[in-house]
């Protein structure tokens, strides 16, 4: 079958993350990422779309400063949350 080459930005966090999967599976970057985007491409055209979790999530600034503050500041639990997890 033909090939053509295409050419991508990562982060150096993800580029790191395949060199040591290659490494460790003793498999080529190219069959690493045309394994990984055939799998990506299968699963976005057969499941449906509210399925699928983005790998990154884009806020607008006021909603990522209201994450941030849930997350630094969380409420208290409810009455509803404490017996969801109280394992007595």
């Amino acid at each position: 079958m033909p090939t053509t080459q295409i050419s991508s930005h990562i982060s150096a966090e993800l580029k790191a993350r395949i060199e040591k999967y290659v490494r460790s599976r003793g498999v080529t970057r190219s069959h690493l990422i045309e394994e990984a985007l055939a799998h990506h491409l299968r699963a976005l055209e057969e499941l449906p779309e509210d399925i699928i979790v983005p790998a990154r999530i884009v806020l607008a600034r006021k909603s990522a400063e209201q994450v941030r503050d849930l997350v630094e500041r969380p409420p208290e639990p409810t009455p509803s949350m404490k017996r969801l997890f109280d394992d007595r």
